[in-house]
This record gives C-alpha cells, structure tokens and sequence, in this order.
C-alpha cells in the first residue's frame, strides 16, 4: 500500500503512520532498527529496493530523505517553494519494511535533522547510509548524528579514490564504507587459504586492479596491516569487464598463492603442491553489502585500523 501526502510535515506523516497501523493491522513490532537513506530528488528507487530486499534479513523502518538538486531518475517538476511531500509504504512495496518518502525542496531542505526525528523509532539504533554524494564528514552531518553506524559508497563517487581520502580524513567509529563491504569475501578466502599448512611466512604481496577502484587500495591496506609487510600494489586502467580487484599473489618461501579472477563471478585459487581451485566470488550487489552492514551496530574498528593504516602509507 502507497499513502501519498503532499505538503506535509513530520507530524502529519507521524499521524498518516498510526492510523495505517490501526486501519490496516500494519504494526511496527519487530523493526530492529532505523535506517535513514539520504540521497537526491529522483534518485531514491535503487537504495529503496536494496532495502527492501535487506529487510527480510533486518526488520526496519526506512526512512529516505533525498533533496537538493534532482538526479537523472527525476521525472517529476521541482516546486519552487519550500514544501516537504511525503510518501508512506508498507506491506508488499516495502518488504518487511515500513518505508517513508520525504522529498524536501527550497529551504525545508536545509534542517534534515528535524525532518527524520520525528519518524524514528523509539529506542531503536540509527543507520545512516548515503548511497551517492556523502558530506565530507558524515559523522559531523545533520543525518550523521543521530546515527550509530554510518554508510558511504566511495564507488558512487566520480573519484572513488578522492572519495574514500575523505572518508579517511574524516573518519570517526561508527562510519564504513561499501568499499569495505565488498572485499569480505576476498579478506575471508585469503584468510582461510593462510590459515593451512604449510605456515611459513608471506615475504612479498602484490595487489593488481583498476584504478578507479577503491576496494583496491582497501585490499591493500589490509593485507600491509594483517602481514606486516610492503604490498606492490599494481593499477591499471578499468575497462569493460575488468573493474574492481583483477588478482592478490601471496609470495611465501614454499611458492606463490595466487587469486586471480577470471570472470564477473569466477575466481582461481593457484597453491603450490595442489590442485588448481574454481571458487565462486561473486561481485557484491547494494543488498549484499547493505544486509551485511546491518548485521552489525558496533563500530567496524578493523575498518578503521585499515584506514589509519592506509594514510600511512
């Protein structure tokens, strides 16, 4: 069910909400959280779907305030005075979410702290996410607040690289990135591949991607941590089907372990002495990474050791 309410305010939509609930036996019993989506007019649809599809993981209450200048998904005409439009919906077009849309425009856009406080949850945790443009100090903005975890994606950025130094410049407990998010499968198989025998150590490790990948310089700043020792880190131009992390080699006195992947969801595990390994190592969509980030309320303090350790470098 969709409720539209135009020219509204966080009281009405708060009232919009009781009497769905009441009326139709929507309840809000079970949301484990809060997730508040920051993002521009006319580009709320992906990062809705992605939670929708995270709730059936996560009960929550989502709560997407987009604003500013409207995106490429626009299609509808910007008002020119200062109004707040909201959207309310629940049962199948939002999952096992109840979502609320407020689109903000002209001045009512500049205090999105009091546009979201009004439709939080009581006493339940706070995500913030921004799915594109982030401020330069998430923790430091209105929405970045009242949040205790909270979401950037350095690859929506047209420099993902400049994005995740801001996010490092900035960085505070509570905040990741979905750069991070997306190499937990390649920090879980090369974890996995060290934790066998034979144990010597790892002298040499070199890290070869694109060069517009922040998951890249990420992996690497990992595994300088984790091993204690220089990573050659190899960049090379992305082009159609080669984007994002190409190949990690781990150089040991008992040979080379190398993973390499070869197609979109293919990667090769190459170990001396043994048979030549096919893994499964899918690329990571907005709700894989959106789920997994959920799981946790805690800061990522791993997160942030990588990221003090990457401005070393």
């Amino acid at each position: 069910m969709i409720v539209d309410l135009p020219n509204t305010n966080s009281s009405q939509i708060s009232k919009a909400l009781v009497k769905i609930r009441e009326e139709g036996g929507a309840v809000a019993l079970g949301r484990v959280l809060t997730l508040v989506i920051s993002t521009s007019l006319g580009e709320e649809e992906e990062a809705i779907e992605a939670a929708n599809d995270a709730s059936r993981e996560h009960p929550m209450r989502v709560i997407v305030v987009s604003s500013g200048e409207p995106g490429s998904g626009d299609r509808v005409p910007v008002p020119a005075d200062s109004r707040v439009d909201a959207q309310i919906r629940v049962g199948g077009d939002a999952g096992a979410s109840e979502v609320i849309v407020v689109r903000a425009y002209g001045e009512a856009a500049t205090d999105q702290e009091s546009l979201v406080t009004g439709l939080l949850l009581p006493d339940a945790p706070v995500v913030a996410w921004w799915p594109a443009e982030c401020p330069s100090s998430v923790s430091q903005s209105a929405i970045g607040r009242i949040a205790q975890r909270r979401i950037t994606d350095a690859a929506a950025h047209a420099d993902p690289l400049d994005a995740l130094q801001c996010v490092r410049r900035s960085y505070q407990p509570g905040d990741t990135d979905f750069a991070w998010t997306r190499l937990t499968l390649w920090r879980a198989q090369l974890a996995a591949v060290l934790d066998q025998p034979p144990y010597s150590p790892v002298t040499a490790v070199d890290v070869r991607g694109a060069a517009d990948s922040a998951s890249v310089v990420l992996l690497a700043a990992w595994l300088r941590l984790q091993l204690q020792e220089e990573v050659n880190l190899e960049l090379t131009p992305a082009s159609k089907g080669r984007t994002g992390i190409a190949s990690v080699a781990l150089h040991r006195p008992t040979g080379t372990i190398r993973l390499e992947r070869t197609q979109s969801n293919l990667a090769v595990l190459t170990q001396p002495n043994q048979p030549i390994h096919d893994l499964s190592l899918p690329r990571r969509n907005l709700r894989d990474c959106l789920a997994e980030e959920l799981r946790r309320l805690d800061p990522d303090d791993l997160f942030g050791d990588v990221m003090k350790n990457w401005g070393k470098q």
